[in-house]
């Protein structure tokens, strides 16, 4: 299939630009163009914690261990590592690797980067556990916690060291280089220095980012030929994909689940699909609603909507229905819990609250962030019509919409979230865990729900050792969510990426949805 490049120059119109979209016959062999959804919102990696940010920190730094497509633990800058007694982790580092400044790495960079990341809004929660981090010579760092951590190995999946000497000091406005600026305009979100397989080399924030290799990437072994990257945003699915199949670009993410048969029938591109373990919800905010406070109106909301129909209708099938955080094969899944759409239950719940009558309330979600998430947002909110909710829905761009997330701008919210320790324990820590700002705990809860029980047994089972009895503890919290609606679980996101039939992207995808993109082999059209 064909589609002529002066019909796509039209589509695409003001969205990108030239130097955006150059045709084929003018781009190097080995220079992959490639277009998201969505662009990253800063250069800062500690920013946010998001899917977007953390595709960023794979293409410009390096963790110290990462996930393989197995989730097996992969040596990356820490070449190896061994528990030295039940509180401490000793990491050896790769010897020979500097940040893209030209400034060597070692230990006093992975010090400085985990008290960063503890001091980070977004990451200090998940950090919490780790007491202190010590550098015992250049390259060898000691992380210490205070009790027993069975995830010490996945939180170093999310440790990119940042080049401490490139952010020290203070920028032309007497700022400090290392400041963390949420939605802001800091030194480090406009600047970086990592040691990844590619180095930033324009950014002009919605419009393109181009990147060039690493020249002096220590990474010898990877199989990546990928010279130069320009990564385009193309919020709209369908310019996203007629770019693909025009040929304008080599690689695109997210492939929308309407046009899934169209790319697999087009011989010249190659489709890449998983199952998912992004989980899609609803918050209801019980500040700002008093109704909410009411576990029976939060059931009601529920019962309300059918998430089956959600997956099957708009989403083609290509998603799961979730009635819990945790998909199959995490720690924390019951089996049992299933999607309770229920009208006439939801009816009868609304009645025994005293809101036969309904209420108001206000709705935002983004509109270039997940699949379909403003006909989703649509969608649920004709369904809780049927109980006579009055819903005022607002989608944004995702750049626009994580600024009015943070500031619970409305009364149900919608939110995406990957574990980022591949556990369930994750999900809890930070959408329904009572909020603390000191401590980062419930960083991204928009709906202020709080169960300190839950707390308490979410905090036992991060130093239960024992992964029978933890899984255990895991599955209470679950059951208890479930019971109480803590939140509107819709379905697990599955995932889809597509490319022109001589880029290799299968080797280099993962269901974490962090491409390899170092490891990206091009091949002779």
């Amino acid at each position: 299939m064909t589609i002529k490049k002066t019909l796509l120059a039209s589509v695409i119109g003001a969205a990108m630009t030239t130097a955006a979209l150059t045709p084929a016959v003018a781009q190097a062999e080995t220079t992959l163009r490639m277009a998201y959804d969505a662009d990253p919102v800063s250069l800062d990696i500690h920013e946010q914690l998001s899917g977007g940010i953390l595709q960023l920190s794979h293409m410009t730094f390096d963790p110290l261990v990462r996930w393989t497509q197995d989730l097996e633990f992969e040596p990356r800058l820490a070449s190896d590592w061994e528990q030295v007694d039940p509180t401490t982790m000793r990491m050896t580092l790769r010897e020979g690797v500097s940040f893209h400044s030209g400034n060597p790495f070692t230990a006093e960079d992975v010090v400085w980067t985990v008290e960063r990341l503890k001091r980070s809004p977004d990451f200090k929660a998940i950090f919490e556990p780790i007491a202190e981090v010590t550098a015992v010579d250049e390259h060898t760092v000691e992380f210490t916690t205070a009790k027993p951590y069975p995830l010490l190995l996945n939180l170093a999946t999310y440790i990119f060291p940042m080049d401490s000497e490139f952010y020290a000091g203070s920028d032309a406005d007497g700022d400090p280089k290392d400041e963390i600026v949420k939605n802001g305009n800091s030194y480090a979100s406009r600047h970086l220095s990592g040691t990844g397989p590619f180095e930033v080399t324009d950014r002009q924030q919605g419009v393109r980012i181009a990147f060039e290799r690493n020249a002096d990437y220590w990474d010898e072994s990877s199989p990546g030929n990928v010279d130069k990257i320009v990564m385009t945003p193309i919020s709209e699915n369908a310019t996203r994909v007629a770019a693909l199949l025009s040929g304008d670009v080599d690689f695109i993410a997210p492939v929308p689940p309407n046009d899934l048969e169209r790319i697999r029938e087009d011989e010249d591109v190659e489709l890449v699909t998983m199952s998912g373990t992004r989980i899609i919800l609803f918050h209801m905010n019980q500040e700002r609603v008093e109704a909410f406070q009411d576990p029976r109106v939060r059931q009601a909301f529920a019962y309300a909507i059918n998430q089956e129909g959600i997956a099957d209708r708009l989403m083609k099938g290509f998603a799961t229905p979730a009635a819990q955080f945790s998909p199959q094969g995490y720690a924390g899944h019951v089996e049992s819990l299933e999607p309770r759409y229920d009208l006439e239950k939801a009816q009868q719940l609304m009645t025994e609250a005293g809101y036969e009558d309904g209420f108001s309330i206000t709705m935002m979600a983004p509109n270039n962030r997940y699949v379909n998430d403003a006909k989703i947002a649509q969608a649920v909110a004709a369904m809780l019509a049927r109980i006579n909710v009055s819903v005022d829905l607002k989608t944004l761009p995702k750049a626009q919409y994580w600024g009015e997330y943070d500031d619970r701008v409305a009364d149900m919210m919608m939110i995406g979230w990957h574990a980022d320790t591949e556990d369930s324990a994750n999900f809890h820590e930070y959408l329904t865990q009572c909020p603390d700002a000191d401590t980062g705990a419930g960083q991204y809860n928009a709906g202020n729900y709080c169960n300190p029980e839950l707390d308490q047994l979410i905090a036992e089972a991060n130093l239960e050792v024992d992964l029978e009895k933890r899984a255990e503890m895991l599955q209470q919290v679950e059951q208890q969510l479930h019971d109480d609606a803590a939140f509107i679980p819709l379905h697990w996101q599955d995932l889809a990426w597509a490319s022109a039939d001589h880029v290799d992207i299968e080797p280099v995808l993962n269901v974490m949805n962090f491409p390899y993109l170092g490891d990206l082999v091009i091949e002779d059209e």
